[in-house]
């Protein structure tokens, strides 16, 4: 018997009836402008907005035209450039997440460190990054390794967990884990976006979740930390806050005007 770690996370109290909320916005967005008429142009765009909001979250300064006009900052840089392969990676979700994760890497990290780190797990033998300030200590590679490789296998059997609580797990797992050496927080935003879309919550790409997290960013590391030390309680408290960040982006969807 396969076990499904994601339902009973969905069960804690509260976080049910907020993820329905949340994809109900979502899908009130999609229903009003109907899906056949969400073009490549609008998901470029929602993108864009995202991989912007990302990198700001990652200490960024740039701004949305910087970004647009191609800016140099290499935070800016990196998550743009997820942005070019993120759909088509997205079938590869559920069937290879490791995988993905360090083709994230790849893309989010090329201007932040020297090529044999690109897409490399760190190891007993490497610092343990500090990438994401706020946060504890990520824990020892053998750790890191251990419950990267269960996520993993999670994320490869069914799960009757409603997409955006699985999406947020994996967030806050690969934001806690830290396993790259550089941009992990750009990786574990990207991860969450790629399972929305996988998981049919927006499939078509054009909520902006990321600039959920950038508005809600005073209680980002905060919520992160609490998944990270306090237990269920904090698991709960972060399946809550991305809740209220998934319905943040698609209010913030160019669809919406």
């Amino acid at each position: 018997m396969t076990t499904d770690v994601f339902e009973p996370l969905a069960t804690l109290e509260g976080v049910g009836s907020a993820a329905r909320a949340a994809r109900d916005g979502v899908d009130v967005l999609l229903r009003d402008r109907g899906l056949r008429k969400v073009g490549a142009d609008m998901t470029a765009e929602a993108l864009l907005r995202g991989a912007h909001a990302s990198a700001a979250l990652a200490g960024s300064t740039a701004t949305l035209e910087d970004a647009r006009q191609g800016s140099a900052d290499p935070l800016v840089t990196g998550a743009v450039r997820i942005t070019g392969e993120l759909m088509g990676l997205v079938s590869q979700m559920d069937t290879a997440p490791v995988q993905v994760w360090t083709r994230l890497h790849q893309l989010a990290g090329a201007d932040l460190g020297p090529e044999p780190t690109l897409g490399h797990l760190r190891t007993s033998r490497e610092p343990v990054p500090d990438d994401i300030p706020g946060l504890p200590p990520a824990p020892p590679a053998d750790e890191m390794w251990e419950r990267l490789s269960a996520l993993g296998k999670a994320l490869s059997r069914p799960s009757k967990a409603p997409g955006l609580v699985v999406a947020a797990i994996v967030h806050a797992e690969l934001a806690v884990l830290r396993p790259f050496p550089t941009a992990n927080g750009l990786v574990a935003r990207a991860a969450e976006r790629a399972i929305l879309v996988a998981r049919g919550i927006d499939p078509v790409a054009v909520t902006v979740p990321e600039l959920g997290h950038w508005e809600l960013s005073a209680t980002y590391a905060p919520a992160l930390t609490d998944y990270a030390v306090r237990g269920l309680v904090g698991v709960r408290d972060w399946l809550l806050r991305s809740c209220e960040v998934v319905a943040l982006g698609a209010e913030r969807s160019p669809l919406a005007g």
